[in-house]
């Protein structure tokens, strides 16, 4: 199936509780518009065989994937910056890096309870493409992220999704918006969204026999 192929570059930012399902719309979003995902927590695990999480390990991953958003970008290619955009400074930061590359920024915000999301980032599934490199936190640690994270305010594009919904509900809400930005033609936000088929109840004599005492459906 062909991919959305957005009329300039965007950049997709990413915030939300750890387990939030951030990860798993990244990668969906890339196999369904012309975008590069870069996933700060494979970086993170490719470069250091037992991540520490630190300020100097923290520094060497933004680092690498702000540069590698800077090229795709200046090459005119869209990107998704996976990593959890928590504090409002990094996302003013990430946003002037766009614009000075000619591209649209927009933040997407996945809201789930702080119960489902520590629940989830409990139970990866290292065989999952989604959990591989995610980390693993204690509650501790997850509620120390929680209380630095600073949502979403007045002056950010941004669009709010369920993390519990699924990707063509939040594809959605976000491609609308990249329509209403002048990124995607009309109609594309919708065009990649599976429906279910529908089952013909009215009988075609054309196929051959039909048993007409049994074209009736009752629901009860």
């Amino acid at each position: 199936m062909a991919k959305v192929i957005p009329s300039k570059p965007a950049l997709i930012l990413l915030y939300g509780f750890p387990g939030a399902g951030k990860t798993y719309f990244a990668r969906q979003f890339c196999d369904t518009v012309q975008a590069v995902h870069i996933q700060g927590d494979r970086i993170r695990a490719e470069l250091f065989e037992k991540p520490r999480y630190d300020k100097a390990e923290n520094a060497v991953v933004t680092q690498l994937m702000n540069y590698m958003m800077e090229e795709f970008l200046d090459a005119g290619i869209s990107v998704v910056y996976d990593t959890n955009a928590m504090r409002a400074s990094q996302r003013h930061a990430l946003r002037e890096a766009a614009r000075k590359a000619h591209a649209k920024p927009l933040t997407v915000w996945f809201q789930i309870d702080v119960d489902s999301a520590f629940i989830r980032s409990t139970q990866r599934d290292r065989r999952r493409s989604d959990d591989k490199y995610a980390a693993v936190r204690d509650r501790n640690t997850f509620d120390n992220i929680v209380a630095h994270m600073q949502n979403p305010g007045n002056t950010e594009d941004y669009v709010v999704v369920s993390g519990k919904h699924t990707f063509g509900t939040q594809y959605t809400a976000v491609a609308r918006r990249l329509r209403e930005l002048g990124l995607i033609g009309l109609g594309e936000d919708t065009s990649k969204t599976v429906k279910p088929g529908l089952v013909n109840l009215v009988p075609d004599p054309a196929a051959g026999r039909v048993d007409m005492s049994r074209r009736n459906i009752v629901i009860r």
